[in-house]
């Protein structure tokens, strides 16, 4: 039984039964008895489509992540969910991959499912080049895009974004400032977040009067061994540095195994800083000084931004949350 089969035994229009469903006071209290009545006697359960119909809205989100198994990601879409459920919403993940294509597709699978609005997680969603990004000006014509640590333009497309450009400019000042002179800077790929930590990092070693060494910017896998392996190179080829500043925390633990394995003493000979302060932070011994990039307050403001724009509220396309520094065993400054 479904809900056309209530319209016609009712004898009523489906748009009535949908409003007796979501419990609309603009239907008699003789019509809805009558419909209540008929869907007990078939045994009718209402389901979210059939909501849908009356409320034009299927309170369900959609949530894209590139990896669920990152654990800066998956402690974002935690918050989310969290935060949704608490809003009446219902949640799909799909975790996508970094494929643009594999990005596309789930995309249009979840305008598909008629969700209310899209939240992408994490900056791999934005690509430098404008081309690459207008499927997602196009779909955001139809339905709210919501960027979680992703910056973008467009109709209804709204970003929340941690300032990672400050927070690692800042890092690398208190190092330098603290005495080092040789700062390498771990990364793990181009994304609008990556590129952001990188132009921070630039701009504290220019403003400290130093060259920016190309040697010193490395792009790495982002695994902890690989970054091990990293630095073991870069020091047997003979590139000095006495600070290690890295874009994920990952890497940063890669770093203080590299430390361990070379017989580096942390911190006198070498600091390390590591970004999202997440549990890896605290996994080795010393344990790592990290940016966090208060991933809880960046999905709280996203999914609140959200409820606002679809109550039709008023809400800026785009909110900025400052970071901070957690300082632990890594760094004397």
């Amino acid at each position: 039984m479904n809900i056309y089969d209530v319209s016609e035994h009712a004898h009523v229009s489906i748009a009535t039964v949908s409003r007796v469903i979501n419990g609309n006071p603009n239907v008699s209290e003789k019509t809805r008895q009558r419909v209540l009545a008929v869907m007990e006697e078939l045994g009718y359960t209402p389901n979210v489509f059939a909501r849908s119909l009356g409320l034009n809205t299927m309170k369900t989100i959609g949530i894209m992540c590139s990896d669920s198994s990152d654990p800066w990601l998956a402690e974002a879409i935690y918050y989310l969910e969290k935060e949704l459920r608490s809003n009446g919403y219902d949640s799909i993940l799909c975790c996508s991959g970094y494929l643009p294509e594999t990005k596309k597709k789930y995309l249009e699978l979840l305008c598909s499912k008629r969700v209310d609005a899209i939240i992408l997680t994490g900056s791999h969603y934005i690509e430098a080049r404008p081309k690459d990004n207008a499927y997602l000006l196009e779909t955001a014509k139809d339905i709210p895009l919501m960027l979680v640590n992703g910056s973008l333009e467009g109709e209804q497309i709204y970003s929340t974004v941690c300032d990672d450009h400050a927070a690692v400019c800042s890092a690398a000042a208190s190092l330098i400032k603290s005495g080092r002179k040789s700062i390498l800077y771990l990364y793990s790929g181009n994304s609008y977040s990556n590129l952001r930590k990188l132009s921070g990092y630039r701009k504290a070693v220019r403003d400290a009067g130093f060259t920016v060494k190309e040697e010193l910017m490395v792009l790495c896998q982002k695994d902890l061994d690989a970054a091990m392996e990293q630095l073991k190179k870069l020091s047997s080829s003979g590139i000095h540095f006495d600070a290690v500043l890295a874009a994920e925390d990952i890497l940063a633990v890669g770093a203080v195994k590299y430390a361990d394995q070379a017989g580096i003493k942390i911190p006198e000979d070498l600091n390390i800083i590591g970004y999202n302060n997440s549990i890896l932070s605290r996994c080795t011994t010393p344990e790592i000084t990290s940016v966090d990039n208060k991933v809880e307050a960046l999905c709280t403001t996203t999914v609140n931004t959200l409820m606002k724009v679809l109550n039709n509220g008023n809400v800026p396309a785009k909110t900025t949350i400052t970071p901070e520094l957690i300082k632990r065993g890594t760094t004397n400054f």
